[in-house]
Parts: C-alpha cells; structure tokens; sequence
C-alpha cells in the first residue's frame, strides 16, 4: 500500500501548486486587460484555474488564490478601475458570485478528492488482504532501469523486510540453485524480445524449506516506449504438496488394486508357476534314467537337461512377472514392445481364462512402434480390463464367451490396444459411470480398477474409454504414446529436493 506523503514534502508541493496558480492568474489578467475583457468572462477563466488547482492541490490554496483572484477583479475589471472601490451593484453581484461559487467548488473538489483517496485507500486494503489470502504478491519491473517493485505480499513471499530493496539479484539469490539458470534465461528472453512471460520456479529459504512459485507478467510500455513488466507471484507450495499427497495416495491404492487382482489370480498364478515346475521334475527324472543305464545316452540327456533349463527360465519368467506386479515402485519409463507385454498379461490369465469358458483371440498389429511407458503400470490396465470382460461374460450362456484382444497404429506417434467381450454390456447408464471413482457393477466390486485404470493411461499421455458392440458386449480401448512423456509437469520431487523444471510460455 501506499505511504502518505511527509508533511515537508506536502507543502513543498502546495506551495508550488500555490505559485503556479498565482503565475496563471497573472497571465489571464494581462490578456484579458490587453483584449478588453468584461467581468463575468474574467470571472469565468479565474474560476477554471481555481478548479484545477482544487483538483491537485490542497484546500488552503484554493482559497488563497481565490482571495487573489478576487482583488485582481476588483482592482483591474470593476469600475472604478485600479482601484479597491465597487460602484456598480452588479459588479457587487458578481463579485459575491464569484467567490460563493469559488468556494462551494473547492469545498465539492476537496470532497471528491477525499472521497477519492478514502475508496483507493479502501481498495488498497482489500487488495492487500487478498494477497495475503491467496499468496499472491504482485511486482513492477522497470527493464531498463532495471528496478523492481514489490507488493507487502512479494516481500512476504521471499521473506524478506522492506528495507531490502528489490533486484533481480536478489531473486535469483533466493531461487534454488538449480532453478537460477533456467529463470535467468526466461528473464532475459523475456527482456530481448518484449513478450509476456509464464514460468515456475522454486525459492531456498535459509533454513533449508523450499518454495514453489508461479510468476505471470505482461508487457507494457509508457509514453518514452520504455519497456515495464506487470506480473504476479503465487506461492504454490501447498498446492504441489498437496498434488505430491495425491499422486502418493493414487499410487498407493493402485499397489493395493494390484495385489487385489493377482490374489483373485491365484489358482491361475499356481497352475502357471506349477507347470514349468512339473516339466522340470519330469525332465529331470527322464535325464536320470537316461544317465543310469549300462550304456548311458548321454544325447537324450542332455536334450533332457536342456528342457530342464527351459522350464526352470520360464517358472522364472512368471515369478519375475508377478514380483514386478506387487512390487511397490515408482513410475519408471523404457521403451517396451506393447505385443509382449499384452503376451505377457494374457500368459498369467490364460487358467483363469480357459476355467471360464472364454474363448481368447490376440491379434497383434504388425510394425508398431514401441511405446514409452512403465510396464507394471500398463500391465495393470491390461489385467484390469480383462478381468472386468471375464466378469461380464461369466453368466452368458446362450452364445460364445469371445474375448478379443488388438493391437493396431492409432496415429503416426500412438498405438491403440482394444479388449473386446461378447458379455453383458454396460447398460442404460453405465457408459457414463463406468469410469467413476468407487462405482461398480459387481456387488463385491470396488469400483476402482478402471478409475485407476484410466488415471495410469492419461498420466502416459493417452485416453482410455469404452463403447458399446453392435450386438453384443463393450469394448474397451486405450491409447498409448510412443515418445516419451514430460513427468515434469506431473510429478513433484520435493520429496528428495529434485529440481522442478522451469517452465516458460513466450507470448
């Protein structure tokens, strides 16, 4: 907010503004003397310079300039000329007009002027207060003088007293180490080309806390075409605390989806982990009886162990695969071939499958791109709607369980995958709520595996939804982005004091 003034700088300028008002009145009275000029019409100019002065200046000079006024009046315009006396009665008339309507319009003035600085005042005050509320400080930067203003909320943003004066410097002191750069080079961008600026940043306060801010300034220039930023400072820590919360809690549930599915899988989990198990007993023996005999057959032996090898690899294989499902990590992206993963997902169900009936069908796309994401993540969205189209094909009996599974290019940079049952449908409503938060068709379901299950797509840059077949069924299709996907917009590293990566927009 604005300090008032000093007294000593007041009257300086009421004492200026005096003098000035006095010069006009004197160069009026000349010109006028000079063009012969009747009283009313010299009455008429001096009240217009009454009326300025009593717009910028203080009440006591508008009535000290009025008295003047009204003696040049008598002294030079109302008969008898130079002189103080009066004969006319209207120039009596006049007179007493003058300064009756000289000083009801410095009294309305001083008013309005009052008024005036009470509502600004006033504004002023709710405006800091609403900094305040929001975290929001504002900030002036004068480019080629290179001087800054801030708002009492700026200065309480980066913790500092009024008595620090604002620099660029000094911003870039408070900004995290890692963030200095990247905000130096958007201010400067920002300063060679003239244009509006957006960027986030954080601040490293003493004591160790960090800071995250969003600064949004526009572009404008005075009268000398000298260049001045306008923006505004949000302190935004709380809200990316809170996203940071958020995105754990998501996490969380999805760990605790996930062990929900694969306990749901274990009859199918052992049959696939017992089968290689098995072979490798069977195989085993078989190498023992080739190896015992008077002549051993060291060949089928060793064909023997090398299907031993073969099964014990693949028992690994589906141990690793169900380890990585319950594992609790955080989003890792590579590189993955979507038909192998989707090979992967449909080998741990095919028990579960095959135990209801459901006739599988994989048709893979051929030359796909390879998409960039976290494997465990969508092979939970794989898990998620195959089990959901099992569900719906559990009580069809008057035609076949059909799941189909595809795998196509969707654009030049995406690959599509589409699950496609024969079962139940969605229902009147259930295209709208499927994808709802804790709503389900199952009695004993959650509600929450497509909830996540559309949460995981989108945070890999892609859109899950469903439809309804032309006969029979839903399906359900996703897309995933083959380039790899910005976390730094998503994630929040506060957590191990990881940079967040400057943004800026140039307008």
């Amino acid at each position: 907010m604005k300090k008032s003034e000093k007294p000593e700088r007041r009257f300086l300028t009421a004492a200026v503004q005096c003098l000035c008002a006095i010069l006009a009145l004197g160069v009026i009275t000349f010109i006028s003397y000079a063009i012969h000029l009747r009283l009313p019409s010299v009455t008429g100019l001096y009240l217009i310079v009454i009326v300025l002065l009593s717009r910028k200046g203080e009440f006591i000079s508008s009535a000290i300039v009025s008295m003047i006024a009204v003696g040049l009046l008598d002294y030079y315009f109302a008969p008898p000329l130079f002189s103080f006396n009066i004969d006319e009665p209207s120039d009596w008339v006049a007179m007493v007009t003058f300064v009756t309507a000289s000083a009801v319009v410095t009294r309305l003035v001083a008013q309005v002027r009052g008024l005036m600085q009470e509502q600004l005042r006033q504004s002023e005050a709710y405006l800091a207060e609403a900094q305040q509320l929001s975290h929001t400080g504002s900030f002036g930067w004068q480019v080629s003088e290179g001087q800054l203003r801030w708002s009492d909320e700026t200065y309480r943003i980066f913790e500092l007293e009024r008595t620090n004066q604002p620099t660029l410097e000094l911003v870039l002191q408070r900004t995290h180490p890692e963030d200095a750069a990247p905000l130096k080079q958007v201010l400067e961008r920002a300063a060679q080309e003239g244009t509006d600026f957006e960027c986030e940043h954080r601040l490293l306060m003493p004591d160790g806390r960090i800071k995250y801010l969003r600064v949004v300034a526009h572009v404008t220039r005075d009268k000398a075409k000298e260049m001045e930023f306008i923006g505004a400072i949000m302190d935004i820590t709380n809200t990316k605390q809170g996203e940071e919360a958020l995105r754990r809690a998501q996490a969380e549930l999805a760990h605790v989806t996930r062990r929900t599915t694969m306990g749901e899988l274990t009859a199918s989990i052992a049959h696939e982990v017992n089968q290689p198990l098995a072979g490798v007993v069977m195989n085993g023996n078989a190498s023992l009886r080739w190896l015992a005999g008077e002549t051993p057959n060291l060949a089928e032996a060793r064909e023997a162990m090398q299907r031993v090898i073969r099964d014990g690899e693949r028992a690994g294989d589906v141990i690793a695969r169900i380890r990585a499902l319950f594992k609790r990590a955080g989003k890792v992206n590579e590189e993955l071939d979507i038909n192998e993963v989707i090979l992967g997902v449909i080998g741990l169900m095919r028990i579960e499958i095959q135990r209801n009936g459901i006739v599988p069908k994989f048709e893979p796309g051929a030359d796909l791109p390879e998409v960039v994401g976290d494997r465990v993540q969508i092979q939970q969205v794989m898990l998620n709607l195959i089990l959901n189209a099992i569900e719906a094909m559990k009580s069809v009996d008057e035609r076949a369980r059909q799941l189909v599974i595809k795998s196509r290019r969707h654009a030049e940079d995406q690959v599509c995958i589409e699950v496609r049952d024969s079962g139940v449908g969605l229902g009147q409503d259930g295209a709208e709520r499927i994808f709802e938060s804790f709503y389900s068709t199952k009695p004993e379901g959650l509600g929450m595996g497509l909830s996540i299950s559309r949460s995981i797509v989108e945070n890999h840059a892609g859109r899950l939804w469903a439809s309804a077949n032309e006969e029979f069924g839903t399906t359900f299709q996703f897309t995933l982005s083959a380039r790899a996907v910005d976390d730094s917009k998503r994630n929040s590293d506060s957590n191990h004091h990881q940079p967040s990566a400057t943004k800026s927009r140039q307008e």
